[in-house]
């Protein structure tokens, strides 16, 4: 399995607004081959880090373009910077 974490700073009005759009977001990712997985979390200063998991690395890259291209086509007005973005392979899984 791959896995790959994106964390959005500066962006603090995101997971609320990711949220409010939970059912674009799921036909979106449900859709790339190889899903597994999709969590959003919404920190202490209220900004969003999502965690995507995928059957393998083809998958986990749709899914960032994907993602990056969803924002700015539905939410430009927030001016999301791009995400930090950490990727890999799933070592320990259960």
């Amino acid at each position: 399995m791959h896995v790959t974490i994106r964390r959005y700073s500066g962006s603090p009005g995101l997971a609320d607004r990711l949220a409010e759009n939970e059912d674009a977001l799921r036909g979106l990712l449900t859709d790339i081959e190889g899903f597994r997985a999709y969590y959003l979390l919404r920190d202490d200063r209220g900004e969003a880090t999502s965690v995507s998991v995928f059957d393998d690395e083809s998958g986990a890259e749709a899914s960032n373009r994907q993602a990056a291209d969803w924002l700015r086509e539905n939410l430009a007005e927030l001016s999301v910077s791009p995400p930090e973005v950490s990727a890999g392979e799933a070592v320990i899984s259960f």
